[in-house]
């Protein structure tokens, strides 16, 4: 396991306490007010849910996490064995630097070119940087390096200005200008952001890779991030780069990625100068049924990515190098915007790459990284089943469901933290949340920007694209949108509704519980025969809760059950909230009820049924439990049983 660099921003140690506190106190609730009855028979719709569900779904995600202990574990270290055997052999004749800033605080301008200009001095080969710049200032800091470094004897510079209209087209004529100057056949190109530091032995731990293996087109590395923000934003960087690590390992183990990032990753430049792959960096696009032919604003990463993928070119991620970002929302004060507006433009590069790579089909990529496409858009679907399914059987069934999801969502991210924190050698408490929320609402705006994917912004430099100029054509593109998301996620709704059957029409027993007893039992003041009804047509759990109520029973009741049949019921449970229920039994009924310790009710005081473990009713076939509620004795009185009819044998 490779260290992480030392200036990687971590939380500190009082927010991992605080974290620890609340999460301990979240889990002593959870525990003490869970109610009892969430796991009853009746809470088969929502565990088949969220359990089914999320047995797939993890699954899929400990396949990756095997993988990836697989590569890191076992095939890595031979790959790294050869490359580092390779020594001097392994090094290419010429080597080029693609890096482009775009509004660089100049302290971290310097911290980049510096670290750049002196792993480049430390390799030894002939190297260009061509630095692509927004602002002139960038070129005083980067001649301020080269002073302080003694201007290395292998360095060539070359300064070219950014048009403003996005990192794509800057990259192209960087591309094409290299091109021009006829590279050598070995040639390899690094392509870097202006915010990346290298740590030292970048480039001669991960070059040497192309040597050994001649069908590798492109690499990347692992990441760090030097973040300005606080204990939270910290947390969600190196969380985001603990999972990119996971699935960027797992996929290694096929020769193929999902992205080559734009942060730091190292090409064939033979491969990068051919006029297609300058082509489709420059001017990528789509043709949608709906949006039109729409150019690409961002994702150069994904269209460099997709051109090799398409090509059939391999790719491979290096688990033991690490390049370090300086990371900053862009509104430090507003994580949840933030991020929101991060995962966007994230998410939207994904989405408008992914489907036309869906369509090459396994061939080019093999079956494994071609189901982690299609995974990718069944996921945003599937990781709201569960909150979604958790709503419904708490607002239609019982609120106490929401303990049982909260449990399941603490048990389950642990169980997540702590395999990521193992692959990346470090644990924060506040991954257990944080990869929740990147989850959950990570797929609600999955699912929004798949419906609205041609609009696009790159907030750093302030410009948008994707839409058409037609004020009209845009509010009708963006209501179709809004009409399509709806259908889908009424869709959904529906079928999530009639699986966990939580607005199933009233049944029987339902309906005898909501007419109370009849206006027959009203004038004897009994609640026999509706009780015997209830508890002879049963329910699909096997328990019935009664209402608020005082309900007068005597021995009656077990005539009517004689004459019903078999009790289809093996609970009743007692209403919840203030007003109680109550059941007043006759004497010769109360025979027939045991209390909690299984003993004769006591004529003296009131009985209270509590949850565990309840009083009885013994019947001839069985018994039925009574659950949180109370019971009254009532006087020795007209008892209520139908008198028996007399035969000659009975003494008058």
């Amino acid at each position: 396991m490779s260290k992480l660099p030392d200036h990687t921003s971590v939380a500190s140690k009082v927010t991992e306490l605080t974290a620890l506190v609340l999460l301990l106190t979240l889990l002593v609730v959870l525990l003490s007010e869970l109610p009892a009855e969430v796991f009853s028979p009746a809470s088969k719709s929502f565990f088949f849910a969220i359990g089914a569900i999320g047995a797939w779904r993890y699954t899929w995600w400990f396949v990756q996490a095997l993988r990836s202990v697989w590569y890191n574990r076992r095939v890595f270290p031979r790959l790294r064995a050869a490359a580092d055997a390779a020594g001097e052999a392994a090094r290419p004749g010429e080597l080029y630097v693609l890096c482009t800033s775009f509004r660089i605080d100049p302290d971290v301008s310097y911290r980049v070119y510096e670290a750049l200009v002196r792993e480049v001095r430390d390799y030894d080969v002939p190297t260009t940087i061509f630095a692509s710049l927004s602002d002139r200032t960038d070129v005083d800091i980067i001649t301020h390096v080269m002073e302080d470094l003694g201007w290395p004897s292998n360095v060539e510079l070359r300064y070219m200005f950014q048009k403003g209209d996005g990192k794509r087209s800057a990259m192209a004529e960087v591309l094409r200008a290299i091109s021009r100057r006829a590279p050598a056949p070995d040639a390899l190109l690094v392509s870097m952001d202006g915010d990346i530091l290298l740590e030292p032995g970048t480039l001669s731990r991960s070059l040497s890779f192309f040597h050994t293996d001649p069908e590798l087109g492109a690499l990347t590395t692992n990441n760090s991030a030097i973040v300005t923000g606080g204990d939270v934003t910290k947390e969600w960087y190196d969380l985001r780069y603990a999972q990119r690590h996971l699935v960027m390992s797992s996929l290694s183990v096929s020769r193929r990625l999902l992205v080559l990032t734009g942060r730091y990753s190292a090409f064939r430049l033979d491969l990068a100068t051919q006029p297609s792959f300058i082509e489709l960096v420059e001017n990528d696009r789509v043709d949608h049924w709906r949006f039109g032919n729409f150019k690409f604003l961002s994702g150069d990463d994904k269209s460099t990515w997709y051109w090799l993928l398409k090509n059939g070119w391999r790719m491979l991620y290096l688990p033991d190098v690490y390049v370090s970002g300086f990371e900053e929302l862009p509104d430090r004060r507003r994580f949840f915007k933030s991020t929101t507006d991060l995962m966007r433009r994230w998410y939207g590069n994904m989405l408008r790459t992914s489907g036309r790579a869906i369509a090459l089909g396994p061939r080019p990529m093999g079956m494994f990284t071609w189901w982690s496409l299609v995974d990718q858009r069944l996921s945003m679907w599937t990781t709201l089943i569960g909150p979604m399914v958790a709503i419904l059987v708490t607002l239609f069934v019982r609120p106490s469901f929401l303990f049982a999801y909260a449990l399941w969502i603490l048990f389950t991210r642990s169980i997540s933290t702590l395999i990521l924190a193992w692959q990346r050698g470090r644990f924060s408490l506040l991954w257990i949340p944080l990869i929740y929320y990147n989850q959950v609402f990570g797929a609600l705006l999955k699912t929004y920007v798949s419906f609205r994917f041609n609009r696009q912004k790159w907030s750093r430099q302030g410009i948008s694209a994707g839409e058409p100029g037609d004020p009209t054509a845009v509010a009708r593109q963006r209501r179709m949108g809004h009409v399509l998301h709806g259908f889908f996620v009424a869709v959904m709704l529906y079928v999530l509704v009639l699986a966990t059957g939580v607005m199933q029409p009233p049944d029987r027993t339902a309906m005898a519980i909501l007419r109370g007893p009849d206006e027959s039992e009203a004038a004897t003041g009994t609640a026999n025969r509706w009780l015997a009804t209830i508890l002879v047509d049963g329910t699909s759990s096997g328990a019935v809760r009664l209402p608020p109520a005082h309900l007068r029973l005597d021995a009656g009741l077990l005539d009517e059950l004689t004459g019903l049949g078999q009790p289809g019921v093996d609970r009743l449970i007692g209403a919840s909230g203030e007003q109680a229920t109550t059941l007043d039994i006759g004497p010769a009924l109360a025979r027939h009820v045991r209390d909690a310790s299984g003993r004769p009710l006591d004529s003296r005081r009131p009985q209270s049924c509590h949850a565990s473990p309840g009083c009885a009713l013994e019947l001839d076939d069985g018994s039925v439990a009574l659950v949180d509620l109370n019971i009254r004795l009532q006087p020795d009185r007209t008892d209520g049983r139908r008198p028996r009819e007399s035969s000659p044998g009975d003494t008058i």
